[in-house]
């Protein structure tokens, strides 16, 4: 009975991360408006954008890959902005409390990166970029990803094969394609 439950379970999951992702966002494409939240569970609002914008997407706040990667764009936010990047967002399917504390426990000083809450799922799934993490997290995660917008509309487009890896999603790759 149990093995049943479970696979009815595991069913479920992959069933609800396909219905709650479309193809996933591509170059040329605006970027969809969707609230997320970043200071308290609730004041929510889309993502703003005016010029140059990174957004990275990670599965999970306080996860080993994750808080390998996020440093690289604390340490270059510097770097960033000297190549025209207005905002630096990083965007994880996890509540505000944990985004907040993940960024206090990243850069206990402050940093100029913005720490987003997306606590449903919406702006990940509206961007296609959401997948089966039931194994590892118990739900649904965001891909790991980097999207270099102007505007709302995506320039660039990094996705991990591997969302246990950091490769070109890294801070100092993404910086090699900014001009």
């Amino acid at each position: 009975m149990t093995s049943i439950i479970t696979t009815s379970a595991e069913a479920a999951h992959s069933l609800a991360v396909s219905l709650l992702s479309k193809a996933q966002i591509q170059p040329g494409a605006t970027i969809p408006e969707h609230p997320i939240k970043e200071t308290t569970p609730t004041s929510s609002a889309p993502l703003t954008f005016s010029g140059k914008s990174v957004i990275v997407g990670v599965p999970g706040a306080f996860s080993g890959t994750c808080t390998v990667q996020i440093p690289g764009y604390i340490n270059n936010y510097d770097k960033f902005k000297a190549k025209g990047v207005n905002e630096v967002y990083v965007v994880a399917v996890n509540d505000v409390f944990a985004m907040k504390a993940w960024k206090e426990h990243l850069a206990p000083t402050g940093t100029g990166v913005r720490f987003m809450a997306d606590d449903k799922g919406t702006l990940t799934s509206a961007l296609g970029l959401m997948y089966d993490a039931t194994p590892k997290f118990g739900a649904p995660r965001s891909k790991r990803y980097v999207i270099i917008a102007e505007n709302d509309k995506v320039e660039s487009i990094f996705i991990e094969e591997d969302p246990s890896q950091a490769t070109i999603t890294r801070a100092e790759t993404v910086l090699s394609h900014l001009t």
